[in-house]
């Protein structure tokens, strides 16, 4: 990714982060089945010291930080000076002591070799500016031995989460094709796409594991609509670029899409993430 790739991505997290507070206690109800798998796969345990790379308005951290409990601890990292700013507000609030926050990218760590007993990523490697690199900076900050674990989000057809909403702008607009390469949700939607950086950065033991789950949370289509219009940045720009005309027209079209998926005020997304695991070699 050049610079002003980079900085574009960084900007629109930066423009994010207000809405990610906003809607903290949804998103880590709707995205705790990925934090729970990913935390399982990396056997995270009291006592561990925990490198989270990409950890947003503070999760996996928050969650993490109750397991290692006071022996252990948590580095948080984003790029993002707002997500920073947001996640360290809750650890505050929540009176955390164990959790550390560094603003820096994947893709140039501010840490020592062997630093972390573990290293996870949930939901941020398919933004990463150069993911080859950061892949083998994640390897370099944990112990020889040591589990580095990405979740990712798996293909857009087997998440209508997102798809309900985008699909439908796709058909009322002209939208630009992306480069599969470009940072995005689904950048690492093909299977064994992210495990062969793995594989190439020299990690051990890669399995990738495919985690089908439910995007589940109390809100009606409504609330569902304005939650993923204001978090998500490009739809906030597509939905700014609308005629008054066009958009009671796309949302009533959205809604019907994604009728099925709510039930007596409850929203129900099947959804599926790929979650990543390697260990750094022990010789070397």
């Amino acid at each position: 990714m050049n610079p002003e790739e980079q900085n574009k991505v960084l900007q629109a997290w930066q423009t994010s982060a207000p809405y990610w507070d906003k809607y903290r206690a949804l998103i880590t109800q709707m995205f705790a089945p990925i934090t729970t798998g990913l935390i399982e796969e990396a056997q995270i345990g009291v006592g561990h010291n925990v490198l989270d790379i990409g950890g947003g308005s503070g999760e996996p951290s928050l969650t993490i930080s109750g397991i290692v409990g006071p022996t252990g601890s948590v580095m948080y990292t984003d790029p993002a000076a707002g997500m920073v700013e947001s996640a360290q507000a809750e650890a505050g609030r929540r009176g955390l002591t164990n959790v550390q926050f560094r603003q820096c990218s994947g893709d140039d760590l501010p840490f020592a070799d062997g630093a972390f007993d573990v290293a996870v990523s949930r939901l941020s490697a398919m933004f990463f500016a150069d993911p080859a690199t950061a892949v083998r900076e994640t390897l370099r900050v944990v112990l020889k031995g040591g589990r580095v674990v990405f979740a990712v989000w798996g293909p857009k057809e087997a998440n209508p989460f997102f798809a309900s909403i985008t699909d439908v702008i796709d058909q009322f607009l002209e939208v630009p094709s992306q480069d599969s390469d470009a940072p995005d949700a689904f950048r690492f939607a093909v299977p064994g796409k992210l495990a062969g950086i793995l594989k190439q950065a020299d990690a051990k033991n890669v399995i990738e594991r495919q985690l089908n789950f439910q995007i589940e949370a109390p809100i009606s289509f409504e609330q569902f609509w304005q939650l993923r219009t204001e978090m998500s940045e490009s739809l906030r720009k597509t939905m700014a670029g609308l005629t008054p005309a066009q958009l009671p027209t796309i949302k009533q079209a959205a809604a019907d899409a994604a009728q099925r998926y709510f039930i007596s005020g409850q929203m129900r997304f099947p959804a599926q993430a790929f979650i990543i695991t390697g260990r750094k070699p022990t010789k070397k």
